[in-house]
């Protein structure tokens, strides 16, 4: 009788495949080759990603900061010197007060309205030194317009003043004056007009005709008030 053929003569053979041992058997060199290799490829594609973002970040370009909203300045309105100065006429006549007028030589300017014209003439008020403060021979209201011309005159302290821009070196008081001719005006005398009218602000010096243009003062309680213009 013929050998019977065992099992395993028949039993097909697994093919070897390089680098992988069969059941059971230990992974091979090239195996564990690979395996550091991928390890590392991932490693080296973590570390170029991160980087990569790294680098995007710092190139980023911040928007610049919002500039703040221009403040635009309005500018104030200008301020007309002369609405703080009284403007007199018939219904409101009140110039000053006693007491704003205590010292002499102390001056207020003011507008008298020409009832006429309808015209603010600017004007001034001069306390006179000597003269009673209740009485109206205390003070001095004048017109600051020439009568002849339209010469603005000029109320003067400076002593100096009445010496170089006037050439008048026998001032020893304030006086009232014309640029335009030079001429000054004496707040302490009176003199006399055609038709025997005497006026305040004898002419010290000068070429005008006649003193300024007077205003009626009257003193009514506390209150210097002006009647009317010569």
């Amino acid at each position: 009788m013929a050998d019977q053929p065992t099992p395993d003569r028949y039993k097909a053979e697994m093919p070897s495949i390089p680098g992988v041992s069969g059941p059971g058997g230990r992974r091979s060199p090239g195996s564990a080759m690979a395996v550091k290799l991928v390890g590392g490829l991932l490693a080296l594609l973590l570390v170029l990603v991160l980087g990569t973002r790294l680098v995007m970040r710092s190139k980023r370009v911040d928007p610049p900061p919002a500039q703040p909203t221009p403040q635009i300045e309005v500018p104030a309105p200008a301020v007309d010197p002369s609405a703080a100065i009284p403007k007199v006429s018939e219904s409101y006549p009140g110039i000053a007060t006693v007491s704003e007028m205590a010292k002499p030589w102390t001056t207020k300017e003011f507008f008298y309205r020409n009832r006429l014209s309808g015209e603010n003439i600017p004007a001034l008020l001069i306390r006179l030194p000597g003269g009673a403060s209740s009485q109206p021979t205390g003070y001095w209201a004048l017109a600051l317009t020439s009568a002849y011309g339209n010469c603005r005159l000029e109320y003067i302290e400076d002593l100096d003043k009445l010496k170089t821009d006037y050439g008048f070196r026998a001032a020893k008081h304030p006086m009232v004056g014309n640029p335009c001719n030079r001429t000054l005006f004496d707040p302490t005398r009176m003199t006399n007009l055609p038709g025997n009218v005497w006026v305040r602000g004898a002419i010290a010096q000068g070429s005008d005709l006649r003193p300024p243009l007077g205003i009626q003062v009257k003193i009514d309680g506390k209150d210097i008030l002006a009647l009317r213009m010569e």
